[in-house]
C-alpha cells in the first residue's frame, strides 16, 4: 500500500503534487535543491547556480483565471498577466494556505532513484539525497518527478557550421537575466519561440541592433483580444473546441489570413512547417521601428560575421544568444528508465512510464500545452496520486510497453508523425485526464440541474475550476469561482471611474438570450452516437486548430 511519496522539485508542479498527496492522505516529502520554492519562477540575478530561472522582464503568457490552481483563485486585485514577482507571490500564498512548506527539504539534491530488489512486489524506491555534503538514503512507496522540462539547455552548436571560429560571446537563453550587459552590442537571437521573442524585444532597448534568426517563422498573438479581454479567456472555450473538431479545414482558415499579415514582418511560417504560435505584444512594433530585424536561419559563422541561409551577411556581431529550448533530463535515474522517461511519447498520457511492474512512478509537468502548464500539472498530480492509491486504474505494464514500442517504430518508419514536439490541445487533454479521475464536467447533467452554470461551462472560458465541479476532489467554491471569473478579470483594470456609454447590444447579449436553446442543440449534436461522429470525421478533410476561430468569438464576456 502506497503511503510515503517522494516529490522531486518544489516548483509549480511540485507544489501541486504536495497538495494532491495530502488530499489523498499520503505522506509526501519534497526535495528541492535550491534554498526556496517556486522553481524557475524564483528570480536570481545570475545563473551561476546552473538552474533555469525566469529573466527579469518576463510576464506570464496565460491570464490569471486560466492559470490558477483549481481550488485557489487569485486575489481579485491581481493583474491578469503578472511579472515573476507577482506570480511567485501567488505561489507563496498557495503554499502557505495549504501548509506545504513544512514538507519541503531545501538545499537537497536527489542523487539517485532506483528500484528496490523487491520492486515487483512492493513498488518501492530507494532515494539517495545530498544536503550540504551529507548523503542520506530513504525508502519511498512512490515517486513524483516534478523537475519540469527546463532542466537541461539544448545547445546544438554542431548544427551551426563555423561556430567555433566565432570570437564573439555565445550563450544559451538559460543564462540570460537582464539586458544591461548587452548595452551597445550587435546581438543575434537564434530561435523564435516565446523566450526568443521576449529577449529580442527587451534587448532592442539597449543593444545597438538586434537580429532575430528563425528557420520556421511563427504567428504572433497578443495577450489581449480585440475587445481588450485576455485572449486565453476568449478562445479557450468548449464550444470553440467542438467547432474546431467538426468543421472541415476549408471552413476555418483564420491561420492563413494571419500569415498574410505576418509576411511583411518576415514572420510568415515557412512552407511545410507546423503551425506555431508565440505570445508577444511588442515584437511587431519593434520590427516596424527597425529595432529588431528578422533574419533567416544561420548558414555559417566567421570570426565576427554571420552568413544567413538567404545569402545575406551581418558583420561585427558581438553576441549570439541561442533560444533553442531544453532537453528532457533525469540524471537521477539509471538506464533504461532514464532514456524511457526522456521520451514523452513513451509516457502513458504524458505521465506514467511503461514497463514498470508497479505503477509507483509519475512524471509531472513534462507537457507542452496550448493553455496553462500549471493547470495541467495539477490535474496530472490529482490523477497520479489516485493511481498510487489504487483508486484509478491504468492498463497493464506489458500492454503499455508494447503500445509505446509500436508507436516508436511507426514513427521511425514514417508511418505516423512524431508529435512529441507538438503542443497538446488544452481542453482535450484536460478532459482526458479528468475522465480518468471522474471529475470531467458532465454538461447534460449540469444543464438539468444548473442551466446557468452549464452555459458558463460550455460557452465560457474553460478555466481550471471546471474540474472541481464534480467527482473526486470536488470543491464547493468551484461554481462561484466560475460565475465570478469575469469580475476578477475586470477588477484590476477598474482604476478610474469613466462614464458609461450607450452601445448597441453585443453578440454576447444575443447569445445570452438564445444561450439555452443553442446549448441544448449543441449538446444533442455533441452526444450523438459514436458511429455518427466517426462517419463525420472520416468525411472531413482535416482537423482544425481551436484558435483559428477567433472571428466567431464575442468581444464581450
Amino acid at each position: 500500500m502506497v503511503k510515503k511519496v517522494a516529490v522531486i522539485g518544489a516548483g509549480v508542479s511540485g507544489l501541486s503534487s504536495l497538495k494532491c498527496c495530502l488530499d489523498e492522505d499520503l505522506e509526501p516529502t519534497c526535495f528541492e535543491r535550491s534554498n526556496d520554492f517556486g522553481g524557475l519562477w524564483k528570480f536570481a540575478e545570475t545563473s551561476k547556480d546552473g538552474m533555469t530561472r525566469v529573466y527579469r522582464s518576463l510576464v506570464t503568457n496565460v491570464c490569471k483565471e486560466m492559470s490558477c490552481y483549481s481550488d485557489f483563485p487569485y486575489q481579485e486585485d491581481y493583474p491578469n498577466f503578472m511579472d515573476h514577482k507577482k506570480f511567485w507571490e501567488y505561489l507563496r500564498e498557495f503554499a502557505e494556505h495549504f501548509d506545504l512548506l513544512k514538507y519541503i527539504r531545501f538545499k537537497t539534491t536527489v542523487c539517485s532513484v532506483t528500484k528496490r530488489p523487491d520492486f515487483s512486489e512492493t513498488g518501492q524506491w530507494d532515494v539517495v539525497t545530498e544536503t550540504e555534503g551529507k548523503q542520506d538514503r530513504a525508502v519511498f512507496d512512490a515517486v513524483m518527478v516534478c523537475t519540469g522540462k527546463f532542466l537541461s539547455p539544448h545547445l546544438p552548436l554542431e548544427s551551426f557550421p563555423g561556430i567555433h571560429k566565432f570570437k564573439g560571446q555565445v550563450l544559451h537563453s538559460q543564462e540570460y537575466r537582464i539586458p544591461d550587459a548587452f548595452q551597445g552590442k550587435r546581438t543575434v537571437v537564434v530561435g523564435l519561440g516565446n523566450t526568443g521573442g521576449d529577449i529580442a524585444v527587451e534587448l532592442s532597448r539597449t543593444a545597438a541592433q538586434v537580429f532575430l534568426s528563425t528557420r520556421t517563422g511563427a504567428l504572433v498573438l497578443s495577450r489581449s483580444s480585440g475587445g481588450g479581454y485576455p485572449l486565453n479567456m476568449m478562445t479557450t472555450r468548449r464550444w470553440c473546441n467542438f467547432i474546431a473538431q467538426v468543421l472541415p479545414s476549408y471552413f476555418v482558415n483564420w491561420d492563413k489570413k494571419l500569415q498574410l499579415n505576418h509576411e511583411n514582418y518576415g514572420l510568415k511560417i515557412a512552407k511545410g512547417q507546423k503551425l506555431k504560435f508565440i505570445v508577444n505584444d511588442e515584437l511587431p512594433t519593434c520590427i516596424l521601428c527597425g529595432k529588431v530585424t528578422v533574419k533567416a536561419g544561420i548558414k555559417d559563422f566567421t570570426e565576427s560575421s554571420i552568413i544567413f541561409e538567404d545569402g545575406t551577411i551581418e558583420a561585427n556581431i558581438d553576441v549570439v544568444i541561442f533560444a533553442t529550448g531544453y532537453e528532457f533530463s533525469f540524471p537521477f535515474f539509471e538506464e533504461p528508465l532514464k532514456s524511457l522517461c526522456a521520451k514523452n511519447i513513451m509516457l502513458y498520457k504524458q505521465v506514467f512510464p511503461p514497463g514498470l511492474e508497479r505503477t509507483t512512478l509519475a512524471i509531472i509537468g513534462l507537457i507542452s500545452f496550448t493553455g496553462s502548464i500549471l493547470a495541467g500539472t495539477e490535474l496530472q498530480a490529482r490523477w497520479a496520486t489516485r493511481v498510487f492509491k489504487g483508486l484509478c486504474n491504468i492498463p497493464p505494464p506489458q500492454k503499455l510497453m508494447a503500445e509505446a514500442t509500436k508507436k516508436e517504430q511507426l514513427i521511425k518508419r514514417g508511418v505516423i508523425k512524431d508529435s512529441s514536439q507538438d503542443k497538446l490541445n488544452f481542453i482535450s487533454y484536460m478532459d482526458e485526464i479528468a475522465q480518468c479521475i471522474g471529475s470531467k464536467p458532465n454538461i447534460p447533467l449540469l444543464l438539468i440541474k444548473d442551466p446557468r452554470l452549464a452555459w458558463e461551462v460550455f460557452f465560457g472560458p474553460c478555466s481550471p475550476y471546471q474540474y472541481r465541479l464534480m467527482g473526486p476532489g470536488k470543491w464547493d467554491g468551484a461554481r462561484n469561482a466560475i460565475l465570478t471569473q469575469w469580475d476578477r478579470t475586470i477588477k484590476p483594470m477598474k482604476t478610474r471611474i469613466v462614464p458609461k456609454s450607450s452601445e448597441p447590444a453585443s453578440l454576447s447579449h444575443y447569445l445570452k438570450v438564445w444561450g439555452i436553446p443553442l446549448l441544448f442543440s449543441s449538446l444533442i449534436l455533441f452526444y450523438k452516437s459514436s458511429l455518427f461522429l466517426k462517419l463525420v470525421q472520416d468525411k472531413l478533410q482535416g482537423r482544425v486548430f481551436p484558435n483559428r476561430i477567433l472571428w466567431f468569438i464575442p468581444q464581450n464576456p
